[in-house]
């Protein structure tokens, strides 16, 4: 059964399918330079961070940089470019985690969505959510529910109209409704964020419009 046929047991997930249509997963190899980007961006517009991405990559000749390139860069050079001590110090331990440990496909390939969150969380300045947004749009999984994102929280309660007074019971609603999109749940959050970001730009273009 494919994804589609399965979220669409769903009947509100149906509606959001059939206004979006198919949508697709892709996985890359260049992970050190993807938590390098998250790290980036985290705290700013999607504008600022690809400006300051682009620098980043300026700095390697436009090219996705080895971890080794990274380290070799001083770290004066790397805040020129808009970044913060904090990311800095994130961005170098990034790329000595990935020499001295390993970050590639073949090495996360290998483990299960739970080893890879245990196993990239253990270099400080990467969190769960990076890591979780890591495993659905660079590594391709298809069954990650990013429940502490809060587009996703919102989203839910907005269609399915749930409860978010007590925190903890919310959550709890939220995973046991998203345990139905299993082994799905990646398309399930993809369908979900565009349907916010429709309502929204939705509400927006009425405003202007008064």
């Amino acid at each position: 059964m494919s994804y589609l046929e399965h979220l669409s047991k769903d009947k509100k997930l149906k509606k959001l399918i059939e206004a979006q249509g198919e949508l697709e997963l892709k996985s890359r190899k260049d992970l050190c330079n993807y938590l390098c980007a998250s790290i980036m961006s985290q705290q700013l517009s999607t504008k600022v961070a690809a400006v300051i991405h682009k620098r980043f990559l300026d700095l390697f000749g436009g090219k996705s940089p080895l971890p080794e390139d990274i380290l070799e860069v001083p770290e004066d050079q790397l805040r020129g470019i808009g970044l913060s001590n904090a990311k800095t110090a994130y961005i170098r331990h990034v790329a000595r985690f990935a020499l001295e440990r390993g970050i590639s496909y073949k090495v996360l390939a290998k483990m299960s969505n739970e080893e890879v969150i245990d196993y990239l969380t253990e270099i400080k300045g990467v969190g769960k959510w990076t890591v979780e947004m890591m495993l659905m749009f660079a590594l391709g999984r298809e069954d990650v529910f990013p429940a502490d994102d809060l587009g996703i929280q919102q989203a839910m309660a907005g269609l399915y109209k749930m409860n978010t007074e007590n925190k903890k019971q919310f959550k709890e609603d939220m995973h046991k409704l998203a345990k139905k999109w299993s082994p799905y749940r990646t398309y399930a959050s993809m369908y979900l964020w565009r349907w916010k970001d429709g309502e929204k730009n939705g509400k927006a273009k009425v405003e202007k419009g008064k």
